[in-house]
């Protein structure tokens, strides 16, 4: 379960890589040549990442039921994040792009750990300069370890160099859901545009 985390906060990753381990049993109990081989790990039937409900960048009220028919990919980050948010997000647009026309059914979703800091507009900045569909969602602190709760995210923040100047550790990777809005994979940073490519093929083609 390597590279569910960012480098820091040693002891929160270690207590996450054993929730997802115990958590993905349930997804990967399964017969060798059952199911589709998919490149990230196989999730299904997971008892956890059942619903999302946050405000998107607008201010509106979104669940994962908005995004029923296509298959979205749901990324925890923040903005100022310096590597992994803006590499697994270019990573998206770019699987989406090599998808063609199939792409306009891939929804990613970027979820705010750091609504103190992450503005409605900058989100929406954000999230546009790398693809103009993803969406943007952004709670209260309260509604985002709610969230973050549900799908067994770690976020924490770092303080920095500076007096008041923080980064925030958090998991890695992203979670990838079904066009009937179920969680089926999760996927690794640092995995690739081509194993996504793959994978949102499978889910795309009804697997």
């Amino acid at each position: 379960m390597a590279g569910l985390t960012r480098r820091r906060g040693a002891a929160g990753a270690a207590v996450l890589t054993l929730a997802l381990a115990s958590a993905f049993i349930a997804g990967c109990d399964r017969a060798p040549g059952a199911g589709p081989a998919f490149k990230a790990i196989d999730v299904s039937g997971a008892d956890f990442g059942r619903e999302l409900a946050l405000p998107d960048a607008e201010g509106r009220p979104r669940s994962l039921a908005d995004f029923r028919g296509k298959v979205t990919v749901i990324f925890f980050g923040y903005a100022q994040c310096p590597d992994v948010c803006p590499t697994t997000l270019a990573e998206l647009a770019e699987a989406r792009r090599a998808l063609g026309r199939a792409g306009q059914d891939v929804q990613g979703v970027f979820v705010t750990v750091d609504p103190e800091r992450d503005t409605p507009e900058m989100l929406k900045a954000y999230v546009a300069s790398f693809d103009p569909s993803f969406v943007a969602l952004r709670g209260s602190p309260e509604q985002t370890r709610e969230a973050a709760k549900a799908f067994k995210i770690f976020y924490a923040r770092v303080p920095g160099k500076t007096e008041g100047s923080y980064t925030v550790d958090h998991t890695a990777g992203a979670y990838v859901l079904d066009r009937e809005a179920r969680l089926r994979l999760f996927t690794r940073h640092g995995t690739g545009a081509e194993a996504l490519v793959h994978d949102l093929k499978l889910l795309l083609g009804g697997a």
